[in-house]
């Protein structure tokens, strides 16, 4: 992903997608995992609950991923326990994109998957 234009366009593309997902009043369930799989990913929480009510994000984050074993069962992760207040959620999740490759190749396939639509990102 050395092309910034691409770059540009798969951010542009997540903004319009978070700008859709927020604009209803009810959030739907699949906006909803949308907006947990954002969280996720930039605080590499494990989990994540939001409360849209309340204006509220509880969350648990992983403090070092090298205590992470995949081949057996993890019940001493270092995790923080964090409840974050938001005022705006648009605004929240777009501060909460990274812009770096790998978060790019996963704002990508997030667009694909909740658009609905085999769109091609070319390099322009």
């Amino acid at each position: 992903m050395e092309n910034s234009g691409l770059k540009k366009r798969v951010l542009t593309e997540i903004e319009k997608l978070i700008s859709k997902s927020c604009s209803k009043h009810k959030m739907s369930p699949k906006f909803q995992k949308l907006h947990v799989a954002i969280l996720k990913k930039y605080y590499n929480a494990a989990d994540v609950s939001i409360d849209y009510h309340r204006k509220r994000v509880i969350m648990d984050i992983v403090m070092d991923d090298s205590c992470y074993d995949p081949k057996k069962v993890n019940s001493s992760l270092p995790i923080l326990r964090a409840n974050l207040l938001f005022k705006n959620l648009k605004e929240f999740l777009s501060s909460s994109l990274d812009k770096d490759n790998v978060s790019i190749a996963f704002y990508a396939r997030l667009i694909r998957a909740y658009e609905n639509r085999n769109v091609t990102l070319t390099v322009v």
